[in-house]
């Protein structure tokens, strides 16, 4: 039997749609990952990250309000990685955040857990 591909990963998810953050979470746990969240705003992400660390973050563009980048930043400046996913055009991403992976929803359960394993085998490596 081989190892779930995420096994050992913990995943932040912060993502406002309760669907998509729950598809999101299911495929993460299927694949083996602990799943922080889903959190729906950034105050919850930040203080699920007082009781839990992430190795990387899933982080929703949109958290109701339009685009915003700040938790993207915040998150980095922590030192998690982040996949950004959003429902605009990559074209809003801002040039300092450009390198960053992005997934456009709607997301495929499979990209997401293959996301996730390319982020952190380059975040560990």
């Amino acid at each position: 039997m081989s190892t779930p591909p995420l096994e050992g990963l913990h995943v932040l998810v912060l993502e406002d749609d309760f669907f998509i953050a729950e598809d999101t979470s299911q495929a993460l746990k299927a694949a083996g990952a602990s799943v922080l969240g889903p959190c729906r705003d950034a105050a919850a992400a930040f203080q699920a990250l007082e009781a839990d660390y992430a190795d990387c973050a899933m982080v929703d563009v949109n958290l109701g309000q339009g685009p915003t980048f700040e938790p993207a930043r915040a998150l980095l400046a922590r030192g998690i990685p982040v996949i950004l996913v959003t429902g605009y055009d990559a074209k809003i991403i801002p040039a300092e955040l450009a390198n960053l992976p992005c997934l456009q929803k709607p997301t495929d359960p499979r990209r997401v857990v293959q996301a996730v394993r390319d982020l952190c085998v380059r975040a560990s490596s």
